[in-house]
């Protein structure tokens, strides 16, 4: 089963630049996007429902703002396109879907994930506080059921210092902070949660986004914030991991994960 998240950064942006053609080469048994910044009836054109997927799209109430997606080779069992009571604020903001499959090792659940920004102003680093908190007890909850869970998404939260070019700069900035980074430790910590993507590569310099500012992307100054975060039982099933930066859609390169997992 291949898995790809991708941030689009607008999707009908990415769709100019040759997104939809290369995802037709892929193979992906699931694709889950973030910031399509688009409402659905603007998605006329056929390429933003992919020949052979089941497509859904949740869309934020603001115009051009945040939105994500779910394209599923097979139907899903179940589509939940909100996280519900206590994230009222989030889901208006459109950041969760959620398709259910079976699968030769049960249900398995993937997940759409657009983390909020804190870096505009200090009133949305609080509002990503919050989601946060709230977030870690949906979490705990999810490690309760009897599923298996794939968090795909940008969770807008570098985790160490492996995962971020200038460390030292960024300990003041947003998807950087001390408090943030605690919490991606418990995420992957006493929650029990998986970094999929290190499961396979550990390497240094392995990056999903870069600042539009300066040359970051040619001088590959960038951060891993793109992840897919799984349930333990999942680890023996990640067989290869791809950051694909050959061509170059958003500001964020798709991040492609292969599991030896099969969907009935």
């Amino acid at each position: 089963m291949k898995v790809i998240t991708a941030n689009v950064n607008g999707i009908r942006a990415a769709a100019k630049k040759g997104f939809f053609d290369w995802l037709a080469r892929q193979g992906a048994d699931v694709v889950c996007i973030q910031e399509t910044k688009a409402q659905e009836h603007q998605l006329e054109a056929e390429h933003f429902y992919p020949h052979g997927y089941h497509c859904y799209y949740v869309d934020a109430e603001k115009k051009g703002y945040s939105g994500v997606a779910i394209y599923a080779r097979k139907e899903p069992l179940k589509v939940i396109a909100k996280l519900g009571e206590g994230f009222e604020d989030m889901d208006a903001e459109g950041r969760f879907i959620q398709a259910d499959f079976d699968t030769d090792m049960g249900k398995l659940s993937i997940v759409s994930l657009y983390l909020p920004s804190g870096s505009s102003k200090e009133e949305r680093q609080q509002i990503k506080f919050s989601f946060m908190e709230r977030f870690s007890e949906r979490l705990k909850a999810l490690r309760r059921k009897r599923s298996e869970f794939i968090i795909c998404g940008d969770w807008n939260i570098v985790h160490k210092e492996i995962d971020i070019k200038n460390w030292k700069s960024n300990q003041k900035n947003s998807g950087c902070l001390p408090e943030e980074r605690a919490w991606l430790d418990e995420v992957f910590g006493s929650l029990g949660f998986v970094d999929a993507f290190r499961v396979v590569n550990q390497a240094s310099s392995q990056y999903t986004w870069w600042s539009n500012r300066g040359q970051a992307w040619s001088k590959n100054v960038g951060w891993r914030i793109d992840y897919q975060v799984i349930t333990p039982r999942l680890k023996d099933r990640v067989k290869a991991v791809e950051i694909y930066k050959e061509e170059r859609f958003s500001d964020h390169a798709p991040l492609i994960i292969e599991y030896e997992i099969k969907i009935q």
